[in-house]
């Protein structure tokens, strides 16, 4: 980005990012890669740009002294120690600094809910009289409230999250979680900008070799709200030659349940398991004739736009986030969370429409590299803090 797209004013914007889980904890996937995304884009157009997080990588903590201050891709980023190894991620050093240090910052921007430091992280925003910004990434949706901990989540909300959600600008990825939040909650502001998504270079892939199977890929971690149960069901209904890779890891006991499901359903011999993959990411998108994502809530979804960049043709659910911007821009097909959707639309794309994978393949990663373009995002995010900036009276 050209930093004389930015004002002196906005190149001397102080903004605390706020995460709970930040690289290199991959195990937390897209929204883990999306803050440090922003974060470092931000860093490169000029901004002072700080980052809070906790050590918190799944179960175990990340091999990195905590309480540290790390550059991190040229931000600078303080790893607090967490008392807690599940999903509340309760820092004690990291609420103390920030009641000590919040004043220093014009904006403070939190991301996901539902956790201590998120929660703790808004209340001494309010009390401090600092601006904030919550993403939610998919932590505010009716499926998150209906899943897991359900009555905790509703005592919190009651009681404690809808006062300081009502308090906060909202900014959402996706059209469809800006209709789920309209409906419950009114908060400050809401608005929408999508994820910053890393992309691969145009010329950095081999061609994609031919094969005579139709190659499905699955490509996330491997939880409930994914749906991947809904592909494996839907397998012994395809008509047509086929093999399935699965990449990811989660859950040892959810994925021996599937890999039951995998054996009952009698599709073993169709089916490859890869675990967690990251370095060659891309290339594994790239060499697949179409990615497969049934989830039954996904606030956005980067893994599709990689998948999309590399010419990878996408089969999605419609409670994923970016349905609506597929189907728009003809890059994919939207099905829903049922395993006879899913069949019939792999029946349908290899019987009818292979014509339209090859199109895809040829002319989705002009579209995904126009829409996602990194310096044309920045510059709306910059401009998005500077507005809430100046909203606030007393700061």
């Amino acid at each position: 980005m050209d930093n004389e797209t930015i004002n002196d004013n906005q190149k001397g914007l102080k903004i605390l990012q706020i995460c709970a889980a930040y690289k290199p904890a991959y195990i937390y996937g897209g929204p883990t890669m999306s803050v440090s995304m922003l974060s470092e884009q931000l860093v490169k157009a000029g901004l002072d740009i700080d980052v809070y997080t906790t050590t918190a990588n799944g179960k175990t903590e990340l091999d990195i002294l905590p309480n540290s201050t790390q550059n991190v891709e040229g931000v600078t980023t303080t790893y607090f120690k967490r008392i807690t190894k599940d999903h509340s991620h309760f820092s004690p050093d990291l609420i103390i600094s920030l009641w000590k240090n919040m004043k220093k910052y014009d904006v403070v921007h939190i991301h996901a809910w539902w956790n201590l430091v998120s929660l703790f992280s808004a209340t001494i925003a309010i009390f401090r009289n600092i601006p904030i910004i919550i993403s939610p990434r998919g932590t505010l949706s009716s499926y998150s409230f209906q899943n897991k901990n359900i009555g905790p989540k509703w005592a919190i909300h009651t009681f404690w999250g809808k006062f300081l959600l009502k308090k906060s600008n909202i900014l959402v990825t996706s059209q469809l979680e800006e209709k789920a939040i309209a409906s419950f909650l009114k908060p400050l502001s809401l608005n929408l900008l999508p994820n910053f998504v890393k992309l691969p270079s145009k010329n950095n892939l081999e061609k994609n070799h031919h094969s005579e199977h139709l190659r499905l890929l699955f490509f996330s971690r491997i939880e409930q709200k994914k749906g991947l149960e809904i592909l494996i069901n839907a397998l012994n209904k395809i008509n047509v030659s086929y093999h399935l890779d699965i990449v990811g890891s989660g859950d040892p006991d959810y994925t021996n349940v599937l890999k039951s499901l995998i054996i009952t359903n009698k599709v073993e011999d169709h089916v490859t398991w890869h675990g967690f993959q990251n370095e060659n990411k891309f290339s594994i998108l790239h060499n697949h004739d179409l990615f497969i994502l049934p989830s039954h809530d996904e606030n956005f979804g980067n893994v599709v736009i990689e998948s999309l960049a590399v010419g990878t043709p996408v089969l999605i659910s419609d409670k994923v986030g970016l349905a609506n911007y597929v189907e728009k821009n003809n890059l994919g097909w939207v099905c829903e969370t049922n395993a006879k959707s899913v069949s019939d639309m792999i029946n349908h794309i290899a019987e009818y429409q292979k014509d339209k994978l090859n199109l895809i393949r040829e002319l989705g990663p002009n579209i995904i590299y126009d829409d996602f373009l990194e310096e044309r995002l920045v510059k709306k995010y910059i401009e998005y803090y500077d507005g809430i900036i100046k909203l606030n009276p007393n700061n």
